[in-house]
């Protein structure tokens, strides 16, 4: 898949992120906070950037940041808005979050370098 394509591709799957966190918000009640929005969109785009690191995984490109980096970055997004949506419900839950996150980086870089 050419870089241009995950581009393209990427900016669609945030357009139907926006549009599912707004969905559950709006007419479904699940998300009651508009301020909560942010953080879902964060945490699914996360998601995304994980799947997205096992395609690059099965089709490397030149010159293009690696599937590792790409895991790492969707990990990271994942823990923040995980964090930020869970805040509401208590800090503690926030806490275990990025504890899990970091746990799950230092698991994939132990393999990484095996």
């Amino acid at each position: 898949m050419a870089q241009g394509t995950r581009e393209l591709l990427s900016i669609g799957v945030l357009l139907v992120i926006v549009v599912v966190g707004i969905v559950l918000y709006q007419p479904l009640q699940i998300v009651t906070d508009w301020a909560l929005i942010l953080p879902f969109v964060t945490a699914l785009f996360g998601c995304w950037l994980i799947a997205l690191a096992g395609i690059k995984t099965s089709n490397p490109q030149k010159y293009e940041i690696g599937a590792y980096a790409t895991l790492s970055w969707g990990i990271l997004l994942l823990a923040t808005g995980g964090a930020w949506f869970l805040y509401s419900y208590g800090w503690y839950y926030s806490i275990i979050v990025i504890v899990m996150a970091v746990a799950i980086l230092a698991i994939s870089t132990a393999l990484k370098r095996k």
